[in-house]
């Protein structure tokens, strides 16, 4: 499964303070991190693995997501039905997915059956054996996959994006791959690039749920503390070659789609966050975002149109979106660059800006709520920073924000002629 746009949300704006969890920390480098919440029956667990699409060769494109579905498919004492099976049967979920910097592997289960979910995902993610004959059968699923995917403009048209964006860069690859890389992979393929990447300092365990911390340990001792030492050179290469470009396809759909953006912050900027206002601004999820209003509301030329910002280790990406008529594209770019402009040249006022900070302590606020989504986060946020903040400091700095701020930063960042663009024009 490949990271959705309400996880990547919930991922960005989720911070909470360290002192709301306890860590548990192995000899080996496997750390564990819970949270204990009273008011729930359900066990939230997961690995956090920092291995994403970013981190393989060119010959290996698709390989982290390709280990993702493999390690569904056997270990060293189950078989794939086995797997799938085991917490199914007591009303559980297991689930996965990868992005361009992170593999995840979770599950849901009832507290009592806190157990099993600690060994079954330790098994997948430590033992698996990818059997030839399941990598054949699996690469089969996965070209399904990428059709599924490219047969969807609003997904495809991500990718062709990142692949402009990130020209040259391993940033740039599908998570998916390629059908030639996906079709060459074997055994000692999957074997090697876990040889390569494999590094237990940069493997968080985030656990969720009612149980104390005692309990929680006690498991994970169970589980964890045996584990090899696996540890991996780690030698993530920098982006640092940005040129933008433009890029026109084909293809058989009836709108026009069109993407558009460019560079933006790190996990570890400190403009990460009033950046994220205004993107937030211009493009959330909010029906009064600043393009929803000019281009759907006012002009009735889209159904939807978004902003979105993703950060990475060492830089990030922000990109408008929006999908139209083919006769109305041009109409619609230019009302999109009228509003870019209007945050370039004037100031939020007052209540604006009182509004703007309000919205967005309410969608950090609520995306806290999901324990899933926040359990997973845990792992994510302490492997980029090594730090978590908590919600009071968080809105401390949110309204802290001054309007002059993200003046200069919208005029810093939102420069027409450094943007990258991908247009998906509908065959005559």
């Amino acid at each position: 499964m490949v990271y959705s746009k309400l996880q990547a949300f919930t991922h960005f704006v989720t911070n909470i303070t360290l002192r709301d969890f306890d860590l548990i920390e192995y000899p080996n480098g496997l750390r564990v991190m819970h949270k204990q919440v009273p008011h729930t029956r359900i066990q939230h667990v997961g690995f956090v693995v920092d291995i994403g699409s970013r981190d393989e060769l060119p010959t290996q494109q698709g390989m982290a997501h390709f280990w993702e579905h493999m390690a569904f498919k056997g270990t060293e004492k189950r078989r794939s039905f086995h797997i799938l099976n085991r917490l199914e049967v007591v009303g559980g979920e297991l689930n996965a997915y990868t992005t361009k910097e992170k593999i995840c592997f979770y599950a849901s289960v009832l507290n009592n059956h806190a157990d099993k979910a600690f060994e079954l995902l330790t098994d997948i993610t430590f033992h698996s054996v990818f059997p030839e004959k399941e990598i054949e059968k699996e690469k089969g699923v996965i070209l399904e996959e990428m059709s599924m995917y490219e047969d969807s403009p609003e997904d495809d048209i991500q990718d062709h994006f990142d692949a402009v964006l990130f020209h040259g860069h391993a940033l740039g690859h599908k998570i998916l791959g390629t059908e030639e890389t996906v079709s060459s992979f074997s055994k000692t393929d999957f074997t090697g690039f876990l040889q390569q990447n494999l590094d237990c300092s940069r493997i968080m365990l985030t656990s969720l749920s009612s149980l104390s911390t005692a309990e929680i340990k006690k498991l994970a001792d169970k589980h964890l503390k045996d584990i090899p030492a696996y540890a991996a050179p780690f030698k993530r290469k920098p982006y640092a070659t940005f040129e933008p470009r433009q890029t026109t396809i084909i293809k058989p759909i009836q709108q026009a789609h069109c993407m558009l953006g460019g560079l933006g912050f790190s996990f570890t900027d400190e403009e990460r966050l009033p950046f994220f206002m205004l993107i937030n601004l211009l493009g959330g999820p909010g029906m009064t975002s600043r393009l929803n209003m000019k281009l759907r509301e006012k002009n009735g030329l889209v159904y939807t149109v978004e902003s979105a910002f993703a950060p990475y280790s060492d830089t990030g990406q922000y990109h408008f979106y929006f999908a139209t008529e083919k006769s109305r594209l041009e109409k619609s770019l230019k009302l999109l660059f009228e509003e870019v402009k209007l945050v370039k040249e004037k100031a939020l006022g007052t209540l604006q800006l009182h509004q703007t900070k309000e919205q967005l302590m309410g969608q950090i606020a609520m995306a806290e709520e999901n324990n899933l989504s926040l359990m997973l986060t845990i792992g994510k946020s302490l492997l980029d920073s090594g730090k978590m903040e908590s919600l009071p400091e968080l809105f401390q700095k949110i309204n802290a924000v001054k309007a002059s701020h993200l003046l200069e930063l919208a005029n810093r960042v939102f420069e027409h002629d450094q943007m990258s663009m991908v247009t998906f024009l509908p065959e005559d």
